[in-house]
């Protein structure tokens, strides 16, 4: 065990320069020896000086209607003293509800930098999107006109042209794949609109899911950046740009030491995209996923919850065309590891358009590869009480009927839906306790589409056998497939 640390060595600097190492005692067995590197570094006033020509404000303007009122609808009885004061009251706001009020005229700010001397900007896309004009001003006060060239809404990217009669100072992308937790980043941008600022911190974290989309991987930072620093670089310590400063977590409005950048891996690929054709191609599978829990894989068979388990699947897509079917947990994907679902929408986007690869996937107890041709997504593709009831079956807490006209238009459900449908839910039962209620439909137990309650309850029995503690069901609500794993009691 660590009984206690001893300075070896401390060398003056503004940052201070310290090797640690731990003293542990002889006896322990799982010693570490950390031996702390020394940071030979005395300020950023030098990396600031040669990067900061290159970052930019942006300043970008848009007309909006003013808010719309409707003229509210009175039944008053003709000459009532009240007409003549209703009528005035709404007039203006009334002429207002067809949007022929004049515009305002509306400004906002953000941050970018210059990639290529000839005047290629890189920022985030909400900062421009929807704008009229855009202007970016240099870092010595010059204001230049600038063109949308592109913009990739999954990752919030865009770039831009600007107008120049010179070459601009310009930076490039660095490898963000090396970036380390802990390592030095330095932020630059306009925050509040203040001008060019420089904050400084580290690496916090990697591959943060903050829910912004599809292919979330952001780098986390306490380098403070603020409203403004939208679509700024995040510097490493040798002056390449590593992230694009994007989203902050902050419950108060300010900066509280948790920011988020996208890593120069994603985003030098999309800009690359943008400026060449300005759209992004992505590769594309045709499935809808979902992650696994210990339940589901138990109740798949499998001895951890890594893969995405394929939930739905499109119908002409890659995956049906291969024969990828719902109930699949795609293990790998052109030889990469997908370890938690999120992984594959990210592996999927990044693999060549019309590239055949193979996907291993985990199917009634076993491993097996498929080809696949992969496709290309489009914008707006995911990047994927009855007359014969039962009683409570398979100790899950449900009653079940088929699917006729009566129950289906009892629970509005579509003729074109297939499966067995849920009337009733014990209230303290497994199922209930994982959030099914009477109108699901429920479409597959384990690997076997259901048309009837006879074959939910065969196919719960089969797993009961099986010496299984959860069954998988697919359940249907509102047109949504999702996978449930339910205790069986």
């Amino acid at each position: 065990m660590i009984v206690g640390l001893a300075i070896v060595a401390i060398t003056t600097g503004v940052l201070g320069v310290v090797t640690l190492t731990p003293v542990m005692a002889k006896t322990d067995p799982a010693h570490i020896n950390v031996k702390v590197a020394a940071i030979q570094q005395a300020g950023f006033a030098d990396l600031v000086e040669a990067v900061s020509p290159a970052v930019v404000a942006i300043s970008i303007s848009s007309s909006a209607v003013p808010p719309q009122f409707d003229m509210p609808e009175f039944n008053l009885p003709p000459g009532s003293p009240f007409q003549d004061f209703f009528e005035r009251f709404f007039k203006d706001r009334g002429s207002r509800k067809h949007g022929d009020g004049p515009p305002r005229q509306f400004r906002a700010q953000g941050s970018g930098f210059v990639i290529d001397a000839d005047g290629v900007v890189v920022t985030n896309y909400h900062v421009v999107k929807g704008a009229e004009e855009i202007t970016v001003i240099t870092n010595d006060g010059e204001e230049y006109e600038a063109k949308l060239k592109g913009y990739d809404a999954k990752t919030d990217l865009a770039v831009l042209n600007v107008n120049i009669d010179e070459p601009l100072p310009y930076v490039v992308f660095g490898d963000s794949d090396k970036a380390r937790v802990g390592d030095w980043v330095l932020a630059i941008g306009n925050p509040f609109g203040l001008g060019g600022t420089a904050t400084s911190g580290i690496i916090s974290a990697r591959g943060r899911d903050i829910h912004a989309g599809p292919l979330d991987d952001f780098l986390q930072i306490d380098a403070s950046i603020n409203r403004g620093n939208s679509g700024g670089p995040l510097f490493d310590s040798s002056g390449q740009v590593i992230g694009v400063n994007t989203a902050i977590f902050t419950p108060n409005g300010g900066n509280v030491g948790i920011g988020f950048a996208i890593p120069s891996a994603l985003a030098s690929s999309v800009v690359n995209q943008l400026m060449d054709s300005g759209h992004v191609e992505r590769g594309w599978l045709g499935v809808q996923i979902q992650g696994l829990t210990d339940e589901l894989a138990e109740s798949l068979g499998l001895s951890e919850d890594k893969g995405a388990l394929v939930a739905s699947v499109v119908e002409d897509s890659p995956a049906e065309d291969a024969g990828i079917k719902v109930g699949d947990v795609i293990m790998t994907f052109d030889g990469k590891s997908v370890d938690k679902m999120r992984d594959l929408p990210r592996i999927v986007a990044e693999t060549p358009v019309n590239s055949a690869v193979e996907v291993d996937v985990w199917r009634d107890g076993n491993t097996r590869s498929i080809p696949v041709k992969v496709g290309e997504s489009k914008p707006n593709e995911p990047v994927e009480v009855g007359s014969r009831e039962e009683a409570p079956k398979g100790g899950l807490g449900l009653a079940l009927a088929e699917l006729n006209d009566q129950t289906r238009a009892q629970f509005r459900v579509n003729d074109d839906v297939r499966g067995v449908l849920v009337v009733h839910v014990a209230a303290d039962g497994p199922a209930a306790r994982k959030g099914i209620r009477a109108g699901d439909i429920i479409k597959m137990v384990g690997n076997s589409e259901v048309g009837n309650p006879d074959q939910v309850v065969t196919e719960v029995e089969k797993a009961i056998k099986q010496d299984r503690k959860s069954v998988l069901l697919l359940v249907e609500r509102g047109g949504a497939d999702r996978f449930v794993a339910v205790d069986i009691v």
